[in-house]
């Protein structure tokens, strides 16, 4: 990170000017949250969504590996342990490891998928979560690849519409991870860091096509409510992003890892905040158990709440050890804020029982 000579004030908010919902981060399959909690208390995060209750994941090798989990060790390490501080989402049977067959008999998995799905809602789970695994990796015995608007799954998204729960569905990444990796692609260092985050090999399909295929998803099943996270998966284009949410009352999107892209074009941001305000939910998607932790939401919290100009937000991984480029806040009005914090994840999830003490 070079060093400015930029005179300036910094208005950083120790806490959350309402109650906020972390409504898209991970524990990752460790119950050691006690310093989750003190993180929370510190900022003011009065609820953490765990969107990944039912699996272990583990860093390995520039990426993560998947590994099934029980959904009941979370609620008794988390739910049981911290009352109304706490929900989560599974993945019902995509928690799946990426590189073995999702399924032989897609009638048998979609059959499997919405037997857990219900087990899981039925325990208190608030809703169903689908990694990019689906659409990048996931293949059947065939060695075919399984896209996100195939067909033989639309019964589960047409079951989560029954069960009056949202669906978050993570496709395609930052437009740099399917570009080649060299040093005039603005996420270059991104991807040497995680190498497995790079899909410019053609094997991959181009972010282009998925994004198409998720929104024939969410047009073909208007009944179900999505979850589209890191900004619909395109905040690079926020014109195409707001013409998405304009299009489809079912959608909600979610802007976790997402505040370099934003905050670069904070004029646009703000627009698309201001626009949208009853249909955009807070997350950050990073880590709330590091000695950064409290820093990185201060950091959200001072994007959203202050106009403060050419400050660095956090790494994906929740550090600031390396910066792509400075963003500014966009000063957000207070009734946009409470929306943005708690209300709009509490009117999607009404059963949501998070401790708000406003």
């Amino acid at each position: 990170m070079k060093k400015t000579y930029l005179i300036k004030e910094d208005h950083i908010p120790q806490k959350a000017a309402f109650p906020a919902i972390d409504a898209h981060n991970h524990l990752w399959g460790d119950w050691q949250v006690e310093k989750v909690v003190r993180t929370m208390d510190e900022t003011g995060i009065a609820g953490y969504c765990d969107l990944t209750s039912n699996v272990h994941i583990e860093f390995s090798g520039g990426g993560y590996v998947i590994r099934p989990g029980n959904i009941s060790d979370f609620f008794t390490n988390c739910v049981s342990r911290y009352p109304d501080r706490f929900y989560g989402f599974t993945l019902a049977s995509f928690a799946h490891p990426a590189n073995e067959p999702l399924f032989d008999n897609a009638d048998e998995f979609v059959e499997k998928c919405i037997r857990i799905l219900n087990e899981h809602v039925n325990a208190g789970v608030k809703g169903l979560k689908v990694l990019k695994e689906l659409g990048l990796f996931y293949r059947d015995s065939k060695g075919q690849l399984i896209n996100v608007d195939d067909i033989r799954l639309a019964p589960i998204w047409d079951e989560a519409a029954r069960l009056k729960i949202p669906v978050l569905i993570h496709q395609a990444d930052p437009s740099g991870f399917f570009e080649p990796v060299s040093p005039e692609n603005e996420h270059y260092e991104s991807v040497l860091k995680y190498p497995s985050w790079s899909f410019a090999d053609p094997r991959f399909p181009r972010k282009a096509d998925l994004l198409r295929r998720r929104d024939n998803l969410i047009k073909r099943h208007h009944e179900t409510v999505f979850i589209l996270p890191h900004v619909a998966n395109h905040a690079e284009n926020l014109q195409y992003v707001s013409s998405l949410l304009d299009e489809n009352p079912n959608v909600y999107i979610d802007f976790s890892a997402r505040l370099d892209e934003l905050g670069r074009q904070p004029y646009s941001t703000r627009k698309l905040f201001l626009r949208h305000q009853d249909r955009i939910i807070f997350g950050t998607d990073m880590p709330a158990n590091t000695e950064s932790s409290a820093d990185m939401y201060r950091c959200y919290f001072r994007f959203l709440e202050t106009f403060d100009e050419s400050f660095y937000v956090p790494d994906y991984d929740g550090t600031f050890n390396r910066a792509r480029w400075p963003v500014c806040g966009i000063g957000l009005p207070a009734d946009v804020l409470e929306k943005v914090y708690y209300r709009n994840i509490l009117k999607i999830i009404p059963s949501l029982k998070i401790c708000i003490d406003k």
